[in-house]
């Protein structure tokens, strides 16, 4: 049993998620080698990816014993909550409700915009909360910079939620 516990304790995992939408390009960059190795010198072991309805299939990998990350994905989850909360790191698209169920769980979190959306009001959220160091933020060209460079989960600041819901939250942080 205490090598069971040993295993799952372990494992760290990185969970990437899209939502219901496409978002190939983020899909495509955390399967490139580069990002790969970015989250294995972080000492991440897995990478999850929850890919929506993008059409760009990431490569699995069983990995682990060759020092390589084990890599797996699916399309759509009637909940991620699960993911969420085995997750080491989180890096997730701008949508504003898996922002602020990460910050929920206090995950160390980051936010990629996807910069194809025309009204791109996500941005705004997401860089005030970066802003605010409660997460950071970057675009899939520069995911990788911000593995190898920025991201420090030591400096962030816990999200403290408003009392009410995510309207709320919206509003008190001046988004749409």
């Amino acid at each position: 049993m205490d090598n069971v516990n040993n295993d799952f304790e372990s494992k760290r995992i990185v969970f990437v998620t899209v939502g219901t939408t496409s978002f190939d390009s983020l899909v495509k960059t955390v399967d490139s080698d580069q990002v790969k190795e970015a989250l294995l010198e972080k000492g991440y072991t897995h990478l999850v990816i929850q890919m929506g309805r993008g059409s760009y299939i990431p490569k699995k990998s069983s990995g682990g014993e060759d020092g390589s990350l084990v890599v797996d994905y699916f399309t759509f989850s009637s909940s991620i909550a699960d993911y969420l909360r085995s997750a080491s790191l989180v890096i997730s698209h701008a949508g504003s409700g898996s922002i602020f169920e990460t910050l929920r769980l206090a995950k160390p979190l980051i936010v990629v915009v996807n910069e194809d959306l025309m009204d791109n009001h996500q941005s705004e959220l997401a860089e005030e909360l970066a802003e605010r160091k409660h997460l950071f933020c970057g675009r899939p060209q520069t995911l990788c910079e911000v593995i190898k460079s920025s991201l420090n989960v030591d400096i962030i600041v816990p999200y403290e939620p408003a009392p009410t819901n995510l309207k709320a939250e919206k509003r008190i942080l001046g988004a749409p």
